[in-house]
């Protein structure tokens, strides 16, 4: 067998690569701007001093926290449609799955970022004659985004890579097109490094994002 790197693998497997690339990008995007929108909710419930509101919050981030991605998307796909009784495609079953993923971690990242602006700010909201809700809209809220952008970033990241999780309900993401490229040119090294590699073209595009989004907003302050 000849085990010698051979570049034509890889520059054959690139336009499927990187469709698969697109797919992962398309995935996470979505997962995670529906992780900001549910992670606010539920940050901000979970510092409510509504007991029902604290307790359904708590449940679901300590549930999705504490169990694993790929046994959440298991869920979706497989014991979902059972009770259901029709099937959930692979797309929206890992849309859904990962966004109620993001969700819980988006949902600490926003209470940590809420619980750090000083308690004097909304306060002093109150003494303006705004309620609890305009204080946290238009006083807290905005604060909080600012702080918590390098975490939501973090977010994004880690939520990009975990997108491979995806490739095990056949959904050909860039880990899948992997997978089938391998099964036909038996090269695995070539493959996975470029693989390897594209993922790391994805993340550092958004890492840099992150950094300068930090950077202008600290100046904006």
């Amino acid at each position: 067998m000849d085990y010698s790197w051979s570049w034509k693998v890889i520059i054959h497997s690139l336009p499927m690569l990187l469709a698969g690339a697109r797919l992962t990008i398309r995935l996470t995007c979505i997962a995670v701007g529906m992780g900001i929108i549910i992670g606010t909710f539920v940050g901000i419930g979970r510092i409510s001093k509504n007991k029902l509101v604290y307790a359904l919050s708590s449940v679901y981030v300590h549930f999705i926290r504490g169990t694993p991605l790929l046994v959440q998307l298991y869920l979706f796909y497989f014991a979902l449609p059972a009770l259901l009784g029709f099937p959930i495609p692979p797309m929206p079953a890992a849309i859904i799955s990962m966004s109620i993923n993001s969700g819980a971690y988006v949902a600490e990242i926003v209470r940590a970022g809420i619980q750090s602006i000083d308690r004097g700010q909304m306060e002093a909201a109150r003494s303006l004659g705004m309620t609890y809700r305009q204080g946290m809209r238009f006083i807290i809220i905005p604060q909080t985004f600012k702080r918590i952008v390098p975490p939501l970033g973090n977010e994004f990241i880690a939520l990009l890579k975990d997108s491979s999780i995806v490739s095990v309900i056949a959904l050909e993401e860039l880990v899948r097109k992997g997978y089938i490229i391998m099964g036909r040119t038996f090269r695995s090294f070539e493959i996975w490094t470029a693989v390897a590699f594209l993922f790391l073209f994805m993340t550092l595009p958004i890492t840099q994002l992150v950094n300068y989004a930090e950077r202008k907003l600290q100046n904006n302050d």
